[in-house]
């Protein structure tokens, strides 16, 4: 099967708009860390996967020592449950029985996660958490408005939540649901293929593409392109369901970096290079339990057209020589190590159509000495009459009359569009000037999604937690809510601070690139008895002078919190103490 035998439904943008360069700075180079000096052995650049019915599996001579989830996928082929309709047989069989085979029970609890299926059987056993493709995060009314009545069935039990990807996860869905879920979402032109486990992850982009008057370039073409390309045009591309593990991929279209290209395995840099738009590219960033690493430069740049090759050459070099033993060593920075990065932009290049790769622009298109905007609240477009407004959602959770009140919002002051953030906020755009008042004073506005929140509340971030998630350690969402309330009534913070909750190391709430993270865990109180906790980072940057932040203190009982985070605030980012009132407890 060929990973490229796809016919788009996006056109590029004209990369004529490219001759003269955009940027008001000088353009830098990013630095490319030297190669590994090592003798890689030729037998090591064997691919280690091969195409078998039009499914690509491990070959029989590098199944020594792979992990569990390798085995499992060997055992049965995961997209079989989409590709020839397994999830309807599945999906008639009762719980009970399910659980009665290894086979099945495998299949409710890891391979349909190739369908956006995760089972949450530790918290809510027969409940289904499913994820969708939201590429650049625009969504329309219509869909919102499906996706509603989908967790409206499921009552207390159904929720949605706007992920740190630009994406909606919707909650409370039980199997027996799932075909027909999969079909209405198939209407309304969404799906929920390739979104979990060893495949691509949601292309995240600019949330103001085509909107903002300062845009280098409109992303939402691009990610569609990589969305349609890596789901088949969401029939299924079987050609990259089978990765050592999960892949992020961004493309960048601000000076803000809105999008988090250092973070993703492959993000695509705005640059020029003799009068001709493209992208330099960046690989390998990540984060885990046991290792977090910054994207670096591959020294590569390829030009607009190249985007879906040079992604499927990448793609093609990690599934082909990734190793599959140690599911924490497994990520693609791993292999770039091992490889270094000139070995790995060699063997990316021989997979591109051409197999030579031209050397990184300097004429980068992105603005270092930007200082990134705040996109909440009401900002001008690019179209004279018309603006947008950014809504704080309280850590990404929205209920289904939630859902339908923002797609009548958008049809009614805009153009029936969504757009979904990555600090898990949601953008409005297109309203008329003359309209804006009248939004501003809807009761959605004012009690629940405000356009102006708290200064730390704007900036809070929380992943799942231990409300649904079984591998949360710590209950992340109501508690940064509270957290975060008493920190208002405690200190006045005059400059923005990100803070980001994630409820176990494999931080999905990001709290490496936080100016202050928590990661749950597990720590002892001052008697000595075991309590929640929460490792604190400090220093996470985002935009052109990105850092991770470091660890800054292991162990800090939940409940211990308000006043260790007061006095960061404080010393740290100038916050001031408010007069606490008389009686007032600490």
């Amino acid at each position: 099967m060929s990973s490229l035998s796809l016919k788009f439904l996006s056109p590029l943008p004209n990369p004529n708009r490219f001759n003269t360069r955009l940027c008001a700075t000088p353009a830098e180079t990013l630095a490319v860390p030297p190669s590994k000096v090592a003798e890689i052995h030729p037998e090591r650049l064997e691919p280690r996967v091969e195409e078998r019915g039009g499914y690509w599996v491990l070959k029989d001579k590098f199944r020594q020592g792979i992990n569990p989830q390798e085995k499992l996928k060997i055992e049965s082929e995961p997209m079989k449950l989409f590709m020839e309709n397994g999830i309807d047989e599945l999906s008639k069989i009762p719980l009970e029985e399910i659980d009665k085979l290894k086979a099945t029970k495998d299949d409710i609890d890891v391979r349909l996660k190739w369908l956006g299926l995760f089972h949450r059987r530790k918290h809510h056993y027969g409940r289904f958490m499913m994820r969708l493709k939201l590429p650049n995060g625009v969504t329309t009314s219509a869909q919102t408005r499906y996706l509603a009545s989908v967790i409206r069935q499921y009552g207390k039990d159904g929720c949605a939540d706007v992920t740190t990807r630009q994406n909606w996860q919707i909650r409370g869905v039980v199997l027996p649901d799932v075909p027909q879920i999969l079909k209405g979402l198939d209407k309304v032109g969404l799906t929920s293929l390739q979104s979990g486990m060893d495949n691509v992850r949601n292309p995240v982009g600019n949330p103001l593409a085509g909107i903002d008057p300062h845009e280098i370039v409109d992303t939402r073409p691009y990610c569609n392109l990589l969305s349609q390309f890596i789901t088949a045009n969401s029939r299924g591309n079987t050609a990259f369901t089978n990765l050592p593990r999960k892949w992020n991929v961004s493309v960048v279209g601000s000076h803000d970096l809105f999008e988090h290209p250092h973070i993703n395995d492959l993000a695509y840099m705005p640059a020029t290079k003799n009068g001709r738009f493209g992208f330099n590219l960046l690989v390998g960033g990540f984060f885990s339990p046991k290792r977090c690493a910054e994207a670096i430069a591959l020294d590569a740049w390829v030009p607009a057209d190249d985007l879906i090759p040079s992604c499927s050459a990448v793609l093609e070099a990690y599934r082909d020589l990734g190793t599959r033993g140690n599911r924490q060593r497994t990520r693609m920075m791993w292999l770039i190590d091992e490889l270094g990065v000139e070995g790995f932009r060699t063997e990316v290049a021989k997979r591109m159509p051409s197999q030579e790769l031209e050397r990184e622009s300097c004429e980068d298109l992105v603005d270092k000495q930007w200082e990134r905007r705040d996109y909440l609240g009401v900002h001008p477009q690019k179209q004279e009459g018309l603006s947008f407004v950014g809504l704080h959602i309280p850590v990404g959770r929205v209920q289904a009359n939630d859902m339908d009140e923002l797609a009548n919002l958008a049809d009614k002051y805009g153009s029936g569009e969504l757009r979904l953030t990555v600090e898990q906020n949601i953008i409005i755009p297109n309203i008329k000037n003359s309209d804006l008042d009248t939004l501003l004073n809807e009761p959605l506005l004012r009690d629940r999604f405000l356009p102006e929140p708290a200064v730390l509340m704007r900036g809070l971030v929380a992943c799942t937690g231990s409300q649904f998630c079984g591998q949360a350690i710590i209950e992340t969402k109501a508690r940064a809510l509270k957290v975060t309330e008493e920190l208002e009534r405690r200190v006045s913070v005059s400059q923005a601070v990100r803070m980001h909750w994630t409820g176990c190391p494999n931080t999905c709430g990001q709290v490496q690139v936080a100016d202050i993270g928590f990661m749950g865990c597990m720590t002892r109180d001052e008697n000595g008895k075991m309590c929640e906790g929460a490792d604190v980072y400090l220093g996470g940057r985002i935009g052109s002078d990105s850092h991770l932040g470091d660890l800054y203190k292991k162990g800090v009982p939940c409940k211990d919190l308000v006043p260790f985070v007061v006095d960061i605030l404080v010393n740290k980012f100038g916050a001031v103490p408010r007069e606490r009132e008389e009686g007032e407890e600490d």
